[in-house]
Formats: structure tokens, sequence, C-alpha cells
């Protein structure tokens, strides 16, 4: 019964925010739906993280809660980067780059091991950890340095991005069948991640030219 409405509220905050992250995609950027628009989003995938962690203990799945500490770091350092307009950094933004250093560390070493029980996901958590890492990097290279506001836009767009690529997977896996099983893991990945860097070299060009 725990794990039947833990899955309920899982399911329902994941629609939410895949709505919302809609929303913000096709408004203005910064405008006032955008903004409500994303703070629905980081809730949403507040609540998915806060349900993910206790159905992947229950289900005794290390690969489930790799990817829901994976995911919830994706939005929690994207909505800091929107409100950071100082880009300073703070103790739990160094905190939470740390964190996603280690899971992604994780995510290879558990790798390996479900890769010696034969099972294919350890191509999905190879790509993952590897996301984890170059995303962990990126994001500290910008602690601390302390960039211009075009690259805290940058960052801040990326990660709610893959944030979202996260939501979009997630509902990619529950509905469609395919094999190899690690296939419609890293399909939205392989989709989405060349918009996200035409749109990042988008921003980033006209800061040059303003």
């Amino acid at each position: 019964m725990i794990q039947l409405i833990l899955l309920a509220v899982h399911i329902a905050a994941g629609s939410a925010s895949l709505a919302s992250a809609g929303v913000a995609l096709v408004t203005a950027k910064g405008g006032r739906w955008h903004v409500l628009a994303g703070r629905v989003y980081a809730v949403g995938m507040t609540v998915v993280f806060l349900t993910a962690v206790p159905l992947a203990v229950l289900g005794a799945s290390t690969f489930l809660f790799l990817i829901a500490l994976f995911s919830f770091y994706l939005v929690f350092a994207g909505w800091r980067f929107a409100r950071n307009r100082q880009r300073r950094a703070h103790p739990v933004d160094w905190i939470a780059v740390s964190a996603i250093g280690v899971t992604g560390l994780a995510m290879w070493g558990y790798a390996v091991v479900i890769a010696l029980d034969g099972s294919s996901q350890w191509i999905t958590l190879l790509l993952f950890g590897g996301i984890a890492i170059a995303l962990g990097l990126a994001d500290a290279r910008f602690h601390w340095k302390q960039p211009g506001g075009a690259r805290r836009v940058s960052r801040h767009l990326t990660n709610m991005m893959a944030g979202t690529i996260a939501t979009i997977t997630a509902v990619t896996v529950v509905n469609v069948d395919m094999d190899p099983v690690w296939v419609p893991w890293i399909l939205p990945t392989v989709v989405i991640t060349p918009l996200i860097v035409w749109w990042n070299v988008r921003v980033l060009r006209r800061a040059r030219s303003s």
C-alpha cells in the first residue's frame, strides 16, 4: 500500500513537472509564466526525488537510487543558477557539485557490477555517470571562475534541460518497450542533447553581440 501511494504521488509529480517544463520552454525567458512554470517544475521534481528514493529503497534498486540522485541534482543546480544572480557560490553549491561527482563515480562502479552480472543496463549507467561528472565539473568551473551573466543563463539552461530529459526518459521507459532495454533510457538524451548545445551556442552568441 505504501509503495502504491508513493508511486501515485511520484507519477502525478512527474506529470506536473513534464507539463510545466513544456510551458517554461515556450514562454519568454525571465517572464512571469516562465518563472512560475520553473517553480512548479522544481517543486514537482523535488517531489519526484523524495518519492523515488523510498521506492528505490523498498524495491532494493541501487540503479534507480542513483538515477534519482542524478535527476535531482540537475533540477537543483538549474534552480540555483536561476536564483544566484550574484554568481557567488554558496556552500550548498559546492556540496551539490561534490555529491554529483560522487554519484557519477558510483554509477561507473555499479556499471561494472551489473555488467559482470550480465545486465545491459551498464550502458545506461556508463553514459549517465559520464554526464554527471561532466556537468559537475562544468558547474564547479563556473562556481570557481564566476564568469559573466550569460554563462549563468547557460548553466541554468543546461541543467534544467537535462532535468527535462530525465523526466522524458522516465515516461519513455514506462511506456516504450524496446530491446535492448537500455535504448529507451538513453534515447531522449541522444535526441535532446543537440538541442541543448544549439541553445547554449545561441545564448552565448547573443551575449557577445550585445
